[in-house]
């Protein structure tokens, strides 16, 4: 037998086995079979009789001189079938008789037996020794199981350095690339492509999208046959999978890598929260003693901040943020925690890749602030002339840009920004108000809200709890309201009623400028109708809209009202 072949860690197959000096010097013979001959041997085994069947447990390679019962066709019909069921990978049937010469006879018997079976049947017409083919045979098996198990070790110690050094994603899928020798994909829930690397993985990443277009959304989803895949995170929280497209060699030794890179990725991410958990309780403390102290000054704040990583560019601006996630009354607050958790993750990353600094705090469920600014010899993106606001709402612009794709929808308010720390942080309230008011809004179509946004809003929500201001919006919208008082002024619907809907058409009104046109258009109204529309607005109300002040007030009432009437 060839040395190399008996000390590799190759499988044992049944065509292997033939391959043996003392085998093929024997002119095997395949009775049937021949397409099963790249079976796999887990074991050779050795058999005087046709009863055999309780002796085997699926695999092996049965051995026997059929002395017994090679000459009676039932008892041999009835050894193959035993062999059939007990999953045996095939049989060496060694015909020879006493003489040492070919039992032709027997040979015949057997061929009638075996006929049209798949389970591979091979005769021998020479006597060979047993004992040396299960020796040898027994030997590149065991070999085969040292080699597996030295690889075992080699990926288990591989896996386990990797974790034990926090090796980043990309760091985990080239290793695994390397192992398996062919392409590996880490994608996310959203089936965007975290990290690839092997032969092919580029061409790959690019078509992606429409290569698993019919997939679940969800790890573990459905992927073609031949691809194999292993969700990546706990159980109750998994944020992607790695996915290894087609065929590999080796499918135990696939498995155990995959399986072991899907723990290491898992291990990883967990760790990374931990800490970033952990940096966020640090910053979230810092930026609470900024708030509530007037005993901490800007140095000291500065060398605390640096010591959380926050380490912005000499003389930048640093701009307060404020991201709120939209939620309804009846929205699971566990989600807005795991939304709120995956989004500061996210954002914390993109600054990374951005070259960007955060100082991060949680203010309330569903509501975080930070400061960002530019980090120390970061490649500027920006244009030479942007200065100050502009080139911060430049920086803010592209990190709100990597966040395209995330499933929670939230709005971001922003304060003014400072080269202070001190002054940053304080502008974080402004920034809460902002989004808060921002929130409020029909249509948002922009990225990102300043104070100047929002305007009125913004006054109203700071004189929200006046009750000057209640009193303000009842006397001017009080002929319009329901005598429950209710928020959207619509009482039960009479067609004489003169308040019935006159509140949303004073909002119509107010909101197209009293333009007549614009309204008939948005309202659905003729001509006649809606001038006999404005015409009772202005009897319920008693006053003109064609006055300046009077639509004014009406206005900020109107707002007020919608807010928080």
């Amino acid at each position: 037998m060839d040395t190399a072949r008996e000390s590799s860690g190759a499988s044992l197959s049944i065509a292997g086995l033939l391959e043996f000096e003392e085998i093929r010097a024997a002119e095997p013979a395949v009775l049937a079979g021949e397409a099963g001959l790249d079976r796999a041997i887990r074991w050779v085994h050795i058999a005087d009789s046709e009863h055999v069947e309780r002796f085997l447990e699926g695999g092996e390679l049965v051995l026997t001189t059929a002395t017994a019962f090679r000459h009676s066709p039932a008892a041999m019909t009835e050894f193959l079938d035993q062999l059939e069921r007990a999953g045996a990978a095939g049989t060496i049937i060694e015909l020879v008789d006493e003489n040492s010469t070919h039992d032709e006879e027997a040979r015949e018997i057997a061929a009638a037996a075996a006929s049209a079976r798949e389970l591979p049947v091979i005769v021998l017409p020479r006597r060979v020794k047993f004992v040396r083919i299960t020796e040898l045979a027994h030997r590149s098996l065991l070999a085969q199981q040292i080699s597996r198990l030295e690889h075992a070790r080699e990926i288990h110690e591989t896996y386990t350095q990797l974790s034990l050094d926090r090796a980043e994603a990309r760091t985990i899928v080239d290793r695994t690339a390397e192992l398996l020798g062919t392409a590996v994909v880490l994608e996310d829930v959203s089936h965007r492509v975290l990290a690839h690397s092997g032969r092919g993985s580029q061409a790959l990443a690019q078509k992606w999208v429409d290569l698993v277009s019919g997939a679940s959304t969800t790890p573990g989803g459905h992927v073609p046959a031949q691809w194999r895949q292993t969700p990546v995170g706990l159980r109750s929280r998994r944020w992607g999978r790695l996915v290894v497209p087609g065929a590999a060699e080796s499918l135990a030794d696939l498995e155990q890598v995959i399986e072991r890179a899907g723990e290491a990725l898992t291990l990883t991410r967990m760790a990374d929260r931990d800490e970033q958990d952990l940096l966020l309780q640090a910053q979230s403390g810092l930026i609470r003693e900024i708030t509530d102290s007037e005993g901490i000054d800007e140095r000291s704040a500065r060398e605390r901040a640096r010591s959380l990583g926050f380490t912005p560019a000499e003389g930048a601006e640093l701009t307060p943020v404020v991201v709120r996630i939209d939620r309804e009354a009846d929205t699971d607050p566990t989600r807005v925690q795991l939304q709120e958790r995956g989004l500061t993750q996210e954002i914390a990353s993109a600054a990374s890749r951005l070259n960007l600094c955060l100082l991060m705090t949680s203010l309330q469920s569903g509501v975080f602030g930070f400061v960002v600014g530019p980090g120390h010899g970061r490649n500027r993106r920006s244009q030479p002339s942007l200065r100050g606001a502009e080139e911060a709402d430049e920086r803010l612009t592209r990190l709100l840009a990597e966040l395209d794709g995330l499933a929670a929808s939230w709005v971001v308010g922003v304060g003014r920004g400072s080269t202070s720390l001190l002054r940053a942080v304080a502008g974080l309230e402004p920034a809460s108000h902002v989004a808060e008011v921002a929130s409020t809004l029909d249509v948002r179509e922009r990225a990102f809200y300043r104070s100047s946004d929002v305007r009125i809003r913004g006054l109203l929500s700071l004189l929200a709890e006046d009750s000057r201001l209640r009193a303000f919006a009842e006397g001017e919208l009080g002929p319009l309201l329901g005598e429950d008082g209710r928020r959207d002024g619509v009482l039960p619907s009479t067609a004489d009623s003169a308040e019935d809907g006159l509140l949303d058409f004073l909002e119509l009104y107010l909101s197209h400028g009293g333009n007549k046109s614009a309204m008939a258009r948005a309202g659905h109204l003729s001509r006649p109708a809606l001038y006999t529309r404005i015409n009772r607005l202005q009897d319920r109300l008693g006053v003109s809209l064609d006055d300046a002040e009077s639509r004014t007030a009406l206005h900020v009432a109107l707002l007020w009202w919608r807010m928080y009437g």
